[in-house]
């Protein structure tokens, strides 16, 4: 068998090879090849991390300032938002003070009009019992409120009978309104002037209830038509107006009818009354 060759390091190759490379290396050292290849991969390499690092940083950047915009913008939305609500209360109130001068300035001018001294008031309570009706009034004896003195409204351009002043106290009275079931109230039939009396059921939603009026006079009744105070006996005023016919009944056994009464005044909007006294001139009409 033929053994192999085998690979023989020799001395002199091996010097002849260093030789060889290091005469390149330093040619090119001497040329500045070798440098100038160097310093322009070591830029290029910075200034692509220089660039990498700057745009994250802008990036960074704008999204705060983005952020702290944002932030701003919503803080002065949240004002705004504020004021408009103030805005609005204020509108609301400026118009409810409007409306509550007007309602006013129509009391006085009512209260003014009339030929008997009178005391404007404001309701400050009411008592809804069934049996015991009531309304409480802010003016008492040092106004110059007095027992038995009616009390009046004006509400919607029209005047009515509220009911009368059944107890007083200092500052404050008690008013038994015409739908208490205690009030009994003497009224005829504005267009026929038929006599009858009017009586409450109780409650404010209820309608009032006309009898003593006989049937003889159906044909001359017609529903709207107003009942007013007949004025006798000098409890109130005459031809105050107190409702108006809602419903006839006719039964058969009966000579008399049965007439269901509408109040003029609304109570459950009413805000305000006119206590007023009989005996007295209204000073301030002259």
């Amino acid at each position: 068998m033929t053994e192999k060759k085998r690979f023989a390091f020799r001395l002199p190759e091996f010097i002849l090879t260093l030789c060889i490379l290091f005469s390149g290396i330093m040619l090119a050292f001497s040329s500045g090849s070798f440098v100038l290849n160097f310093k322009s991969i070591g830029f290029s390499f910075v200034s692509t991390i220089e660039k990498s690092v700057h745009g994250v940083l802008s990036t960074a950047g704008n999204s705060f300032n983005a952020v702290k915009e944002l932030a701003k913008l919503q803080k002065d939305y949240d004002e705004l938002e504020r004021k408009l609500t103030d805005y609005e209360q204020m509108r609301r109130s400026n118009a409810e003070i409007r409306k509550e001068n007007e309602r006013l300035k129509e009391q006085l001018g009512f209260a003014t009009s009339l030929e008997e001294k009178n005391y404007p008031a404001r309701i400050i309570s009411r008592e809804t019992d069934s049996l015991y009706s009531s309304i409480t009034i802010d003016k008492g004896s040092v106004a110059g409120i007095k027992k038995n003195m009616p009390v009046i409204a004006y509400q919607n351009g029209n005047s009515g009978l509220v009911g009368k002043v059944v107890q007083v106290g200092a500052f404050t009275s008690q008013v038994m309104p015409i739908y208490s079931s205690n009030c009994t109230v003497s009224g005829r039939i504005q267009n026929t002037r038929d006599l009858g009396l009017v009586s409450g059921r109780g409650s404010q939603d209820s309608p009032l209830a006309m009898n003593y009026i006989r049937k003889r006079v159906l044909e001359e009744l017609h529903y709207g038509d107003i009942i007013v105070t007949s004025g006798e006996n000098n409890n109130y005023m005459k031809d105050l107006p107190i409702g108006t016919i809602s419903k006839i009944s006719i039964v058969d056994y009966n000579s008399l009818l049965n007439i269901e009464l509408t109040p003029v005044i609304d109570f459950s909007r009413l805000e305000n009354v006119v206590v007023v006294n009989l005996r007295e001139i209204n000073e301030a009409k002259k």
